[in-house]
């Protein structure tokens, strides 16, 4: 059993989405960012960056007691080396996985994200901020549409959790204001990840939980937090 602290955004809906390509039982925790979940002490106690994904796994591999892991990364990393999937052992294999799934990690999701937020949550709408990430989240794209090139998947033939953690931040292409005919090789990967069933399954795993638009409180808890914000909780 792997019990999942989540809410339905790019960074939780990786894990779903190797948890149900895995086949692995998990039970959903939700962790509603709005409303602060995230800066409870018990959730805290495990994922000290005050942030969603985390995992308790009850039945690691080595028998001793849970595992916790937090960083979604990190988690795909531990569950693809639990299992034995979507990670190759071949150490070139292995290398080029990591490569993206970093790339991923330090590039695509932090621009990606600071696109969403200049474009779409920023109380001031600040030309000069959303040009550069609107350019940068382009850029991004044309070297990922550049890699799939005659690649099936984004380190070769096999799907891998490289495709896992680069799949949720495509989704809002339109958001980021990206055009996916643009990138003919980008918008072929996406439609075929997005028909996988377990694809399917792990995006209905999310529905329900959130309701509506944010709310201005909810932005609040989510863009105004400092140091002694998360001290004091």
């Amino acid at each position: 059993m792997i019990d999942l602290y989540y809410w339905p955004t790019p960074n939780g809906h990786k894990i779903t989405l190797f948890l149900e390509e895995a086949g692995l039982e998990y039970k959903i925790h939700p962790v509603n960012i709005g409303a602060g979940d995230q800066f409870k002490p018990e959730f805290l106690a495990f994922s000290p960056n005050n942030r969603m994904p985390a995992i308790i796994d009850q039945s690691p591999a080595d028998g001793g007691d849970p595992i916790t892991v937090f960083e979604s990364g990190a988690i795909l990393q531990y569950l693809a080396e639990k299992t034995g999937k979507f990670l190759p052992t071949d150490v070139r294999a292995k290398k080029t996985v990591m490569e993206w799934l970093f790339w991923q990690m330090g590039g695509l999701g932090p621009m990606a994200g600071q696109n969403h937020h200049f474009s779409g949550y920023a109380p001031e709408k600040i030309p000069y901020a959303i040009t550069r990430y609107v350019n940068e989240t382009n850029r991004l794209y044309g070297v990922l549409n550049k890699r799939l090139d005659g690649r099936t998947f984004i380190a070769g033939d096999d799907y891998s959790i490289a495709d896992m953690a680069c799949y949720p931040w495509i989704v809002s292409h339109e958001k980021q204001q990206q055009n996916l005919n643009d990138f003919p090789n980008l918008k072929r990967w996406f439609e075929n990840i997005q028909a996988r069933p377990a694809t399917i399954a792990a995006y209905k795993a999310g529905e329900g939980l959130r309701s509506g638009e944010m709310s201005e409180e909810d932005k609040k808890v989510l863009f105004g937090q400092t140091a002694r914000s998360t001290q004091n909780t």
